[in-house]
């Protein structure tokens, strides 16, 4: 079979996802080819084990002419494909129209017409203004011209189904299972360079980047500075906000430190008293997985997919009888509180600093947790079904 990966630019879970799947897909016998920019390339190192790679310069937005040139671009690269699978919205979009999905001039989305298209959606569309009205018209023609929709949380499998979408499955997106798990002797050399001391360690690990929710971590960090001994909160990662949180640190003397970007996240998260991801949506983080592998406590906001990783949300029989998410209790591996509420974060975080024996439970529930998350295996299997099913000759 021979299968064609689509992606834009990505510097975190999206390429890793589509790295790893490539390479399981290769090794079953797949002829890959991924398409996407060079900078991905660069980063993920994809052509490897058998797996192809073509660039082709996605932008990360809307951009007419060099959208224009990435279709001819692909048109040319997934003819003979049989089947193509595009991460992210505007991978998926660009794609269908290179798949002849989408006809010119006003929105139509023809059936039928070039290999079979899957569109997995890794992110929700949390921007406003025209950027919120393009990236609308582009879920349309995702939702119309895919025959496969692949969502990464809850809301936007509901999304494409209230878009129409033809056929709608939760995609599986796991994280890397590392092969052994920190020593208490890495976790004391690692509170030790911090300079932690007695204090508590709270611990955030993302991209310093709007959809991560961080100034509603400062916003906490002002309440938890009032504590004795006050804890330290650290943050791990890079991105576009990185001056204005470290000039907020400084003018307003927050206990928080700025780690950058670090090789040791497991030993951080063993090191830590409390983990907390403040994002204002997320899919299926990596991080997420991590913590609970690492069987620290979480406390997390509600959105996207992280209740169902958590086990607050499951898959079962919905309201109509259909398979869908359904609301369960509340996750006993994580408190769970809602986005954009430092007051809430400030609360739940302090309910286990204060709370010892909340904190044993929410990290023995975590690692149990974790027993249930998939492998990549799994996502390899997932999506060789699909595309076996999708092929038109069967899947040879």
């Amino acid at each position: 079979m021979r299968v064609a990966l689509v992606l834009g630019t990505s510097a975190g879970g999206v390429g890793r996802h589509v790295r790893s799947v490539a390479s399981g897909l290769a090794a079953r016998g797949a002829r890959v080819v991924v398409c996407g920019p060079a900078d991905t390339e660069r980063t993920f190192r994809f052509e490897r084990d058998g797996v192809r790679f073509a660039p082709v310069e996605l932008a990360d937005r809307p951009r007419p002419v060099s959208d224009a040139k990435a279709v001819a671009r692909l048109r040319t690269l997934l003819r003979g494909a049989d089947v193509v699978d595009g991460h992210g919205l505007r991978a998926g979009g660009l794609a269908a129209a290179a798949c002849a999905r989408v006809s010119p001039g006003p929105l139509r989305v023809a059936r039928g017409g070039g290999p079979p298209l899957v569109v997995t959606l890794h992110n929700a569309v949390i921007a406003g203004g025209r950027t919120a009205v393009a990236y609308g018209a582009l879920e349309r023609v995702v939702a119309l011209a895919a025959d496969e929709v692949l969502g990464v949380s809850p809301d936007l499998e509901d999304r494409m189904r209230a878009l129409g979408a033809r056929s709608v499955a939760h995609a599986l997106v796991p994280a890397p299972v590392p092969r052994s798990q920190p020593s208490a002797a890495e976790r004391a050399d690692l509170r030790a360079e911090l300079g932690v001391g007695e204090r508590p360690l709270i611990l955030t690990v993302g991209r310093l980047a709007d959809q991560k929710g961080l100034p509603t971590l400062l916003d906490a960090a002002k309440g938890w500075a009032r504590r004795t001994p006050p804890p330290l909160v650290a943050i791990v990662g890079n991105g576009p906000l990185e001056g204005e949180l470290r000039a907020r640190i400084e003018r307003e003397d927050l206990p928080v430190r700025l780690l950058g970007g670090r090789g040791d996240v497991p030993g951080l998260l063993t090191a830590a008293d409390v983990t907390v991801v403040p994002s204002v949506w997320e899919g299926q983080p990596l991080i997420v997985q991590e913590i609970l592998r690492t069987g620290r406590p979480l406390v997390a906001t509600r959105v996207g997919g992280i209740p169902q990783m958590v086990g607050a949300v499951r898959t079962g029989a919905g309201p109509a009888g259909g398979e869908g998410p359904v609301r369960g209790p509340e996750s006993e591996a994580a408190l769970l509180v809602p986005p954009r509420d430092p007051e809430a974060l400030e609360r739940a975080v302090s309910r286990v600093l204060d709370d010892p024996a909340l904190a044993v439970r929410l990290g023995a529930a975590a690692a149990r947790q974790a027993t249930s998350l998939p492998s990549e295996s799994d996502a390899v299997d997932q999506l060789a079904g699909i595309y076996l099913r999708l092929a038109p000759s069967g899947g040879r």
